[in-house]
């Protein structure tokens, strides 16, 4: 296994770990209270040293529970069940729709946990769940593109699946929803087509 797989391995297993203590804190904030993160970590099996890497204090756990709890409802079903999409460009279309309708109808919740994570000064690092999002609707391009041309693509699509992308196109540029949605979906195919063309 290369440096660069060891990495990603890494990553996922953070991703997953993190995944794990969020499920635990809404599974006990279900029942009522505010779980601490030593009884978020208890429930979900993972050492309280590890939970605290992860957050600090309750409240940063929880905020970023409940933000874990609205992606969790995006269905990201794109490798051939209900959807049926075979190609990157309609798989990244897909993610791009489902990622703007879901930051649509939170748009305060999502600005004020980047106005939070912003300053620097909150100690939580953001969930990054967009990546596994795109690295699954980018599956049909391995081995059509180079890892260096992946990791570009991902990253140039990062930036039009976020609160960041309302931020931008809302707040600078005047965008309504539609036009978001729109510009992005425009934006996306652009970088698939020039990413294409120069592979």
């Amino acid at each position: 296994m290369s440096s660069q797989e060891k990495s990603f391995e890494r990553i996922n297993q953070k991703q997953r770990t993190r995944g794990e203590l969020l499920r635990a804190a809404r599974a006990l904030s279900e029942k009522g209270g505010q779980p601490t993160v030593a009884e978020a970590a208890d429930h979900a099996g993972i050492s309280r040293a590890t939970a605290y890497r992860y957050f600090s204090n309750p409240d940063d756990m929880m905020r970023e529970a409940l933000l874990d709890a609205v992606a969790s409802g995006i269905s990201m079903d794109i490798t051939g069940g209900a959807l049926e999409l075979n190609t990157a460009e309609e798989r990244v279309a897909e993610v791009i729709k489902q990622v703007a309708a879901m930051v649509a109808s939170n748009e305060p919740m999502f600005r004020s946990f980047l106005a939070s994570s912003a300053t620097g000064k909150s100690p939580v690092k953001r969930g990054g769940r967009r990546i596994a999002w795109l690295t699954e609707a980018l599956q049909p391009l391995e081995g059509e593109l180079t890892k260096s041309q992946m990791r570009n693509l991902m990253a140039a699509l990062s930036l039009l699946t976020g609160i960041e992308t309302f931020i931008v196109f809302k707040d600078i540029c005047g965008m309504n929803n539609k036009q978001i949605e729109e510009t992005a979906l425009w934006t996306a195919k652009v970088l698939l087509a020039g990413v294409r063309a120069s592979s």
